[in-house]
């Protein structure tokens, strides 16, 4: 009789976390995990364009030291940057958007110094170089989107009633969002 008790406590705690959700919370959390992983590889894309950038651009423009020192030690602190998909908390996620954002400004302006440069517009490597930057930059783009949607539906999923308690029980947390850059709301101002 006992061993008929065990079986019926095993059946109902089985159908108590199927009729929860938890295995869709596990699927909606490594799809977080799974699109993390696409976001840090775009980022590392970048990453690994840069110093091919820098020594292209070093070559033509020898007295930009302070923009290739910047851009450097950008890359530095964003790559150095590194989150565990348990740990994409909001403040985690800002710490890691600010450091990627101190490396686009940096970059921004080591491409504003080929304008003063004719020799190295014309050079090839560096168009192909700065093309593959803008086309990793759209892919960074694509998937924080994408990041950002698969996440909504995760935090969503875990936030709504009765899940909302399993959730807890079994340390399913919310995870961050990418966001808007501060200011991006305010369109610049272009003077002629």
């Amino acid at each position: 009789m006992k061993k008929f008790k065990y079986i019926i406590v095993a059946f109902f705690a089985v159908a108590t976390l199927s009729s929860c959700g938890y295995n869709d919370m596990v699927a909606k959390q490594e799809s977080v995990g799974g699109q993390w992983a696409q976001v840090e590889t775009s980022y590392q894309r970048r990453a690994d364009l840069i110093p091919n950038l820098v020594s292209t651009v070093k070559g033509y423009a020898e007295f930009e030291k302070s923009t290739f020192v910047e851009v450097t030690e950008a890359r530095s602190k964003a790559t150095s940057m590194n989150i565990n998909v348990e740990d994409l908390t909001p403040e985690n996620m800002a710490k890691f958007q600010n450091a990627q954002s101190q490396l686009s400004g940096s970059l921004s302006r080591l491409m504003a110094t080929f304008e003063r440069y004719p020799d190295l517009k014309a050079n090839q490597n560096f168009l192909e170089l700065q093309a593959q930057l803008e086309g990793t930059e759209n892919r960074i783009s694509v998937e924080r989107r994408k990041f950002n949607e698969v996440t909504r539906d995760y935090n969503t999923y875990i936030k709504q009633f009765p899940r909302n308690i399993y959730a807890g029980w079994f340390d399913f947390e919310k995870k961050g969002y990418f966001e808007a850059e501060e200011g991006s709301e305010k369109a610049p101002k272009v003077e002629f």
